[in-house]
């Protein structure tokens, strides 16, 4: 991996002017994601784990928001 690269990955990245509304909006959207999810399944560990990936999915949509 080249230096640049991993200096990306381990920086902190204040967010910039616009940035916040992005993160806002991706969560507001997941978060009905995962209430459909949360209607329409069984409690089961396997919604569990679909609510618990659509949270990592928020997660790496912010870092690429954050670091690009």
């Amino acid at each position: 991996m080249e230096s640049a690269e991993m200096e990306k990955r381990f920086t902190y990245h204040a967010p910039t002017q616009h940035q916040p509304k992005k993160y806002v909006e991706m969560r507001g959207e997941a978060k009905l994601f995962a209430m459909v999810i949360e209607d329409l399944c069984p409690d089961s560990r396997e919604k569990d784990l679909a609510i618990t990936k659509i949270e990592e999915a928020v997660f790496w949509a912010n870092a690429a928001i954050a670091r690009r």
